[in-house]
């Protein structure tokens, strides 16, 4: 009996520290809190964050003759780093190709990816990214030269269309000419962005495709840009945001709420000009908000204040939005309003 009862303590014991979590993977123990098995600590670690970008499209991300880095992607990674370390100079920035991009976070070559990637099911699950809330609403275009006499897109049949290799832009392309019975048409495809425009310009394909939003960026800087025009047509959704590794809750909570922070600050009224005015302040959701109450930023493996971090050197979304989109191609923000001016920009409760 003693023997019988030895062993169902011993049993009762094992399964009490399994149903404790002494099982755990460690996967499992960046929840809750834990941040030792994350990327988000290798990073504070290290002291930089290593950010994926496109590098080669005005507005989002672009490197000019100077190499300074600009753009709503750019300035992503800067927020991140501002949270993280309160300097959002601490990036070092990798510029990938469409082919590249996934590979590069799969094999841990980039903390974070901000290139322009369109969120869609196949690369949320089967390509292994999980998608932070979503930063720009996007949909893909045509821009044709006004002497091609395009107008519409069956307007296409029997002409060259420049689209970038391996990406969604190349798909949608293919699935709306089906649609619209456009039987024969010639893509003209690329691997890198600036090639593309550059096949566009000299006359290799009488139209070109991608994000409406790159359309415009790109136009703006080609030589004759009154020469080209935006068809009236909007061919898919893209939803465009930072990504991850799938796999590691810590590192995706610390990125998902800095990128609330940005549409937060907006709503809450909170700019980089204006931050210090709120150091006083009795209303309780923006205590919480700027860390000066309670402890969200610990409960995840960040400071209590890197909301106020973020703010102060980056801004709010709409102050990112206005630097990059908006006052250098007058790109009204439409759906990238918050909701409570009609977009499709809100945040959850920071409480």
């Amino acid at each position: 009996m003693k023997k019988w009862h030895s062993l169902l303590a011993t049993l009762l014991l094992s399964f009490s520290l399994t149903a404790c979590g002494g099982g755990q993977t460690g996967s499992e123990t960046s929840q809750g809190g834990d941040t030792s098995n994350s990327r988000l600590e290798v990073i504070k670690q290290r002291g930089t964050l290593i950010c994926g970008i496109n590098g080669e499209v005005p507005g989002f991300s672009f490197v000019n003759e100077k190499g300074e880095y600009s753009g709503i992607d750019v300035d992503m990674c800067r927020a991140v780093a501002a949270a993280l370390f309160d300097d959002p100079t601490k990036v070092e920035y990798r510029k990938l190709s469409a082919q590249e991009r996934f590979t590069a976070v799969q094999a841990g070559e980039v903390d974070i990816l901000n290139r322009n990637t369109t969120w869609t099911i196949n690369r949320d699950t089967s390509v292994g990214l999980e998608f932070a809330p979503t930063i720009f609403y996007d949909g893909q275009g045509i821009m044709a030269t006004k002497t091609s006499g395009i107008k519409e897109l069956k307007n296409l049949e029997g002409k060259s269309v420049c689209v970038l290799a391996g990406t969604t832009t190349e798909q949608n392309l293919a699935d709306r000419m089906r649609t619209v019975g456009v039987k024969t048409y010639n893509p003209v495809v690329s691997d890198d962005v600036d090639a593309l425009y550059a096949a566009y310009e000299q006359g290799r394909c009488e139209a070109i495709t991608s994000d409406r939003s790159q359309l415009v960026a790109r136009r703006s800087i080609l030589p004759k840009p009154d020469d080209h025009v935006l068809l009236d047509v909007l061919m898919s959704k893209e939803p465009l945001g930072p990504a991850i590794a799938d796999g590691d809750s810590a590192w995706y909570d610390a990125v998902k709420w800095i990128t609330y922070t940005l549409i937060q600050a907006e709503e809450f009224g909170i700019t980089s000009q204006n931050l210090s005015t709120f150091e006083n302040t009795q209303d309780p959701n923006i205590r919480r908000f700027l860390g000066l109450d309670e402890k969200l930023g610990e409960d995840m493996g960040l400071p209590n204040d890197f909301a106020s971090r973020i703010i102060k050197h980056v801004g709010n979304y709409g102050e990112v939005y206005d630097r990059n989109i908006g006052q250098p191609f007058g790109l009204e923000r439409e759906l990238n309003n918050l909701w409570t001016n009609g977009g499709l920009l809100y945040s959850p409760p920071f409480r």
